[in-house]
């Protein structure tokens, strides 16, 4: 389901498109320069409103190579906010998911002009569902690493980025001193839009994953490559399917959203606030 119109469904150089995005973000924010850049994801979208001073907010789709979000619990925004210390923070609530089937390229394309725009530190965060039985809905989760298994990649040609330090411990180790009690696991990104099947559950168990989702692994390999330190957070909106008692439903994912929003929004803005 490509756009041949769009920017980036062309043979144009992607990291052209994205200093294009950024200019864009520039002229339109009035901000020449961001610090830090946070993706928002599911259930995280109070903590805008938390970090700073919002200097400006845009539609996304007034600039280059940007979408509409095709999903529920995304703003369709890019925000500026001042910190108190006086950094930029990119507020991306405008996120493209794989299962759009637009590619890659505009997946990673907020993260590419993130970094276009002076970000050094990318913030990921989604909503997700957990294996570990001892995880609850609402829950804030540290991706401490990640499985990509949607068979793609970011890179393109003999691009070799090393993925050893991934999501960075020098920033989680920022978050678990706002919050000592915070969990962290092992992030497994599938392709949907389908929910895993239990037996597809029981695999990413047996590699290794302790959350699924469909977000965040492609865009934090993009971030690496552009030289950016990444952290990232899931919020667990549900137990993975064959440990949940009851059949996965998008509504539970925004409910659950909404009843942790204000708790896990203060912690990512304290965190921020930290970084």
């Amino acid at each position: 389901m490509t756009d041949p119109s769009h920017p980036l469904d062309l043979a144009a150089d992607p990291f052209e498109v994205a200093r294009t995005a950024a200019a864009d973000i520039a002229r339109l924010t009035g901000i020449a320069h961001h610090d830090i850049a946070v993706t928002l994801g599911s259930g995280w979208g109070q903590a805008a409103d938390l970090i700073g001073e919002t200097v400006a907010t845009i539609p996304a789709t007034e600039v280059t190579g940007f979408s509409k979000p095709a999903l529920d619990g995304h703003v369709g925004t890019l925000r500026s906010v001042a910190t108190p210390d006086g950094r930029h923070v990119l507020v991306i609530g405008a996120r493209t998911h794989y299962y759009e089937g637009h590619g890659v390229r505009r997946v990673v394309h907020s993260v590419r002009t993130a970094a276009a725009t002076g970000a050094t530190t990318m913030v990921l965060t989604n909503g997700a569902g957990g294996l570990k039985r001892g995880w609850t809905p609402g829950q804030p989760v540290l991706i401490s690493d990640q499985l990509n298994l949607t068979a793609d990649t970011p890179l393109e040609g003999a691009t070799f980025i090393d993925m050893t330090d991934l999501y960075a411990a020098r920033l989680r180790a920022i978050a678990r001193e706002v919050d000592p009690s915070l969990d962290e696991g092992v992030y497994t990104q599938l392709r949907g839009p389908q929910y895993e099947t239990p037996a597809e559950v029981r695999m990413v168990g047996a590699i290794g994953g302790d959350i699924v989702g469909m977000s965040t692994a492609l865009e934090a390999i993009a971030a690496r490559q552009a030289g950016m330190e990444v952290l990232g957070f899931s919020l667990i909106t549900n137990l993975a399917a064959g440990i949940s008692p009851t059949p996965l439903s998008h509504e539970e994912v925004i409910e659950s959203g909404r009843a942790a929003e204000s708790r896990i929004s203060q912690l990512l803005a304290d965190v921020i606030g930290r970084l």
